[in-house]
């Protein structure tokens, strides 16, 4: 019971560092407005002149470089043109508003799968233990977004402009990402080989802006869903504390380097032009980022923590560990995931 207790402290400690520094972050944070004409023109630290949803503006006419709003009484043909030229290539960034929102909603998916790798992992295991890998299933992604949200997202994207290889145009190319620590020589631009991001802690500063937290969501929904493979290979087999102390260290630096190294411009993905390579490392969906990663995760951590109890005998002879039987109204043995698709079915 007492370690229960001491526990609960420290969670509630770590909720509440995780408070003041969210609300630490919020307040220093600088803001724009669409509709000041100076937040328009660059501030200081301002990478390029045009936005394209930097510093949380939405473009306008007064985004576009060169452009002055003409006086009706004595604007001339060639001013009224260079206006709707402006009007015109405005309303053409509204593209990047519909990327925002596909990519939110593809998001969204990705984070509802939490739902069905946690009725997959409890429908696999005893009863005793259903509600500690439940709990962990939910848990994994708090644990694992404050780890990306202090430090990992600024480690794997924040120096997606700091080489060749460059952000995602869909978004606006994410220009206030650009800082990355590099060894070697320059080739084609850059600074030397990628090794992680430097900008974009805590969402603050070149993070604090609309592409950048439309990314940061994104990538994070894929970090969990790494860090997910590994409560599953590890159900019934460790401690809460232990998981508690990984899912963070995943989130905070273990996804997001190996992240960078592919995803965010890093030194995988420019053996391209670097080495001539082809193109570098291209991982279109996961397969190496995500899927692969998490399978060597699960596999080192099961390793290390060793069979359930029981599973093998003195003899060394396999003893089947039956899952816990989840009845329906029929009384027959459904998985718990087939009996939600019946719920919704009807």
């Amino acid at each position: 019971m007492s370690n229960l207790v001491r526990g609960r402290r420290w969670l509630g400690l770590l909720a509440l560092g995780a408070l003041v520094l969210s609300l630490f972050s919020t307040l220093t944070a600088t803001r724009a407005y669409a509709d000041d004409p100076a937040a328009a023109s660059a501030a200081p630290s301002d990478p390029v002149p045009d936005k394209t949803g930097a510093f949380q503006t939405t473009p306008t006419t007064y985004s576009v470089p060169g452009y002055t709003k003409p006086d009706p009484d004595k604007a001339t043909t060639k001013d009224l043109a260079t206006a709707v030229d402006a009007v015109a290539q405005a309303s053409s960034h509204s593209i990047y508003s519909i990327n925002f929102v596909w990519t939110l909603v593809a998001g969204f998916l990705v984070m509802f799968m939490q739902a069905g790798f946690a009725l997959v992992e409890t429908g696999l295991i005893r009863a005793k233990n259903a509600s500690h890998t439940f709990s962990m299933n939910f848990m994994v992604y708090a644990l694992g977004m404050f780890g990306f949200f202090v430090c990992g997202f600024a480690f794997m994207c924040g120096g997606l402009n700091g080489t060749a290889i460059g952000g995602p145009a869909s978004l606006g190319g994410t220009p206030t990402l650009h800082s990355m620590m590099t060894v070697g020589s320059s080739v084609n631009g850059d600074s030397g080989w990628g090794l992680m991001g430097t900008t974009g802690f805590f969402l603050t500063g070149n993070g604090y802006d609309s592409a950048a937290i439309v990314l940061f969501l994104f990538m994070m929904v894929f970090m969990d869903t790494t860090a997910t493979i590994v409560t599953g290979a590890c159900a019934e087999r460790w401690s809460f504390k232990s998981f508690f102390i990984f899912s963070i260290f995943v989130g905070a630096f273990i996804y997001p380097l190996f992240g960078c190294w592919v995803w965010g411009g890093g030194w995988l993905a420019q053996l391209g032009y670097r080495a001539g390579l082809g193109h570098g490392a291209v991982d279109y969906a996961g397969s190496g980022v995500v899927h692969l990663q998490g399978g060597a995760l699960a596999l080192v951590t099961a390793w290390m923590i060793g069979p359930r109890i029981g599973k093998y005998g003195k003899d060394g002879k396999v003893n089947a560990i039956r899952a816990a039987p989840h009845p329906d109204g029929a009384g027959r043995h459904v998985h718990p995931g087939v009996r939600l698709v019946r719920i919704q079915r009807g």
